[in-house]
C-alpha cells in the first residue's frame, strides 16, 4: 500500500489538482475568484423557506475541513520547509477555491429531496453523468462511496479521536482509554439524535472554536506587531527555495484535517475531493452559483485565516518551537506557551478537542449519506453509526501508522474520481456561472426610455 500511495498521493493527485484548477479558472474566466463583493453578499443573503440555510450548510462543511490539522499541518510545513512554506499554502488555497466552487455548484444542481429536505453530494452528480451507462455508473459510484466511507473511518474518525486523546493525555494527564470512553459516551448522545440536531451542534461548535483559536492567536500576534514586517519578509525571501515549495504544498494538505502524508500535493480543504458537497447540497438556496461562492469562503476561512494564524504564532516564537520539530503538535503548544504561559496549554487542548470533535460529527454525517446512497434502510444506518462510534473509541489509543496509509489511499481515490467527473461536467458549471453573472449584469442596466 505504501508503494501505491507513493505514486497516488505523491504524483498523480497533485498534478491532477493543479491542472484541473487551471482548467476551471480559464473555463470560468476566473469569475468566482475575482468577485469578492459578490461572495461577501452571499454570506448575508437570507433565504426564505424551510431546510438548511446556505450559511448553515457552509458552517457544517467547515466542520469537516477545520480540524486539528489546521494546527499540526502548518507546524509540519514550517518544520519541513521554513517560513517560505507559508506563501505556498496561500497560493495553494487560491487555486483550491475554484475547484471547491465547481463541485459545490454541481452538487446543488443535482441534489435531491427527502422528506422535504435537500440532500446530495458528489455520488449523485456522478450517477447523473453515467445515466446512459448505468452499469458503469454503479461501479464508479460504489467505488467513490467506498473511498468516502474509508476516509470517514480513518481521517474523519480515528485520527481525530487520537489527536484528542493525545492532547488530553499531555495537558491533563488523562489516560487514553479514559478519553476514549468519554468520546464514546458523547458520540452516542450526538449520533442518535436526528440530522437537524447534528447540524445545530456544528453550527454552534465551529464558530465558537474558531473564535477561541483566533482570539488566542491574536493575543500572541498583536503584542508582537512590530516584528510582523520581518516575518512577512522572511516568508517571501524563503518562499522560492525548493525545500519551501515542496513542504508548503505538503503542509497545506495537512492543514485540512490532520493527515500526515495524505495527498502530498498542493491543496487542502477537501477541494476536489468530493466530500464537502454533501454538506452544501443540503442548502435551501435557489442559486447553485451563490452556494459555490460560499465554498470559496470555506477555503478562505480554513487556510487564509485559521492556518495563517497558526503560522504567524509559530514564526513569532520559532526559537521555542524549534526543539519540537519532530512533533508538530508540540511545536504549536510550545509557541503558544512561550507567549501566553501555561494557560495556553489548557486553551489549546480545548481547541483541539472542539476542532476534532466537530470533524468527527461532520464526517459521521457524510458517512451516513454514503450509506443511504448504497442502502436506504434504517437498519443499515444504525449499523453504520454503531461501527463509527466504536472506531472513535478504538482511535483514542491505537497506533496510526497503518491508518495514515488507508487515509492516503481513500483521499487519493476520491479525489482522482471526483476530478475526472467534474472536469467532464465542466460545461454545466460554465453555463450556470455565465447565467448568474449575465442576470446580474442585466439587472444593473437602466431601462431604455423611448421619447415620443
Amino acid at each position: 500500500m505504501e508503494l501505491i500511495n507513493q505514486y497516488l498521493s505523491g504524483a498523480f493527485v497533485p498534478i491532477a489538482l493543479v491542472l484541473c484548477s487551471i482548467f476551471f479558472f480559464v473555463r470560468l474566466k476566473g469569475r468566482p475568484m475575482i468577485n469578492p463583493i459578490v461572495i461577501i453578499k452571499s454570506l448575508f443573503k437570507k433565504k426564505k423557506g424551510s431546510g438548511t440555510s446556505p450559511v448553515r450548510a457552509v458552517i457544517f462543511a467547515l466542520a469537516g475541513t477545520l480540524g486539528v490539522g489546521n494546527i499540526v499541518g502548518v507546524a509540519s510545513a514550517i518544520a519541513l520547509g521554513g517560513a517560505g512554506a507559508v506563501l505556498w499554502m496561500w497560493v495553494s488555497a487560491l487555486l483550491a477555491m475554484i475547484l471547491k466552487y465547481s463541485e459545490v455548484v454541481l452538487a446543488v444542481l443535482h441534489r435531491r429531496v427527502r422528506n422535504g429536505e435537500n440532500y446530495g453530494g458528489a455520488m449523485y452528480y456522478m450517477k447523473e453523468f453515467f445515466k446512459s451507462c448505468k452499469n458503469l455508473g454503479k461501479i464508479f459510484t460504489f467505488l467513490f462511496t467506498f473511498f468516502c466511507l474509508l476516509n470517514g473511518f480513518t481521517m474523519g474518525c480515528i485520527i481525530q479521536s487520537n489527536a484528542i486523546s493525545s492532547s488530553f493525555s499531555s495537558s491533563f494527564g488523562m489516560s487514553e482509554i479514559g478519553v476514549g470512553v468519554f468520546l464514546l459516551i458523547l458520540s452516542v448522545i450526538v449520533f442518535f439524535f436526528n440530522g437537524k440536531k447534528i447540524f445545530s451542534l456544528c453550527e454552534k461548535l465551529v464558530p465558537f472554536v474558531s473564535l477561541l483559536y483566533i482570539v488566542m492567536s491574536l493575543a500572541v500576534i498583536i503584542p508582537a506587531y512590530d516584528r510582523l514586517p520581518f516575518i512577512f519578509r522572511s516568508i517571501l525571501e524563503d518562499a522560492f527555495s525548493f525545500r519551501s515549495v515542496g513542504a508548503g504544498a505538503l503542509g497545506f494538505m495537512f492543514s485540512k484535517a490532520l493527515r500526515y502524508g495524505t495527498i502530498r500535493g498542493l491543496f487542502s480543504n477537501e477541494a476536489g475531493c468530493g466530500s464537502s458537497p454533501i454538506a452544501h447540497a443540503t442548502s435551501n438556496t435557489n442559486s447553485p452559483t451563490e452556494q459555490g461562492f460560499l465554498g470559496v469562503f470555506e477555503v478562505f476561512v480554513d487556510t487564509m485565516l485559521v492556518c495563517t494564524m497558526t503560522a504567524l504564532v509559530i514564526l513569532l516564537n520559532l526559537e521555542s518551537a524549534t526543539p519540537h520539530f519532530s512533533n508538530p503538535i508540540m511545536m504549536a503548544f510550545a509557541a503558544f506557551s512561550h507567549s501566553l504561559g501555561d494557560i495556553s496549554n489548557i486553551l489549546l487542548s480545548i481547541s483541539v478537542f472542539l476542532f476534532a470533535f466537530a470533524t468527527i460529527v461532520c464526517w459521521g454525517y457524510y458517512g451516513k449519506e454514503c450509506i443511504y446512497f448504497l442502502n436506504k434502510s434504517k437498519r443499515a444506518e444504525k449499523v453504520y453509526y454503531m461501527l463509527y462510534i466504536a472506531f472513535i473509541f478504538i482511535g483514542s489509543y491505537i497506533s496510526l501508522d497503518f491508518v495514515w496509509e488507508l487515509a492516503d489511499l481513500a483521499v487519493g481515490g476520491m479525489t482522482l474520481m471526483n476530478l475526472l467527473i467534474i472536469s467532464l461536467m465542466s460545461n454545466e458549471v460554465k453555463i450556470e456561472t455565465s447565467r448568474y453573472f449575465n442576470e446580474k449584469r442585466a439587472s444593473k442596466r437602466k431601462p431604455l426610455i423611448l421619447k415620443n
